[in-house]
């Protein structure tokens, strides 16, 4: 998704996160995976923001 922005652009975004960092293709994959298992049967009408808290 970042694959065309410059470095520095790319730093300040992770710079801007709560966590510091940007996050990972894992990351994101372990998300979408348990919004698709059973352990997730309970959750409805809510956004899932995969973001290190870049928008809190």
């Amino acid at each position: 998704m970042t694959k065309e922005l410059p470095g520095a652009a790319k730093k300040a975004m992770a710079e801007g996160a709560a966590l510091g960092r940007a996050g990972t293709a894992r990351e994101v994959a372990e998300a979408i995976a348990f919004l698709a298992s059973d352990r997730s049967a309970f959750v409805t009408g809510e956004v899932l923001r995969v973001n290190g808290g870049l928008y809190m």
